[in-house]
């Protein structure tokens, strides 16, 4: 079979992982701890008419035609709160308890890409601890 190998899984079968009801499958999936969604649904993929007035904005601004980076931001769980998986302090940042989330998966992935672009642009995002700490100019 073409494509035996994603990531570290093997892939003995086209349907793999939706039979996969035991665990994770990949390196990736067992580090972050919940299966990659759209690896396994194509309607996974964001529907772009539930973007958030912000997201709307915010790929406006940037003179995207799509969600670009944003498209594998997936609402997610740390303990069993809602959480966003931020790739650049390689750690989860929490929903807060005030946002009221929506049934819809796509509905939550949509808040989940809009809380990851606020806290990262925040004063609060560690990143920006280190650019004060190590600029030069």
């Amino acid at each position: 079979m073409a494509g035996t190998q994603y990531r570290g899984s093997e892939i003995l079968d086209v349907d793999q992982f939706l039979k996969d009801k035991d665990g994770l499958a990949s390196e990736r999936e067992k580090e972050i701890g919940q299966h990659i969604g759209y690896r396994y649904d194509v309607n996974l993929v964001p529907d772009y008419t539930r973007m958030t007035p912000f997201l709307t904005k915010y790929v406006e601004e940037m003179g995207w035609d799509d969600l670009n980076w944003l498209e594998d931001v997936h609402m997610g769980y740390e303990e069993g709160k809602p959480a966003v998986f931020d790739r650049n302090i390689n750690g989860w940042v929490r929903v807060p308890d005030s946002i009221a989330l929506p049934d819809n998966q796509q509905d939550r992935d949509m808040i989940a890409r809009e809380l990851l672009i606020k806290f990262q642009m925040s004063d609060r995002h560690p990143l920006v601890q280190l650019r004060e700490a190590y600029r030069k100019y």
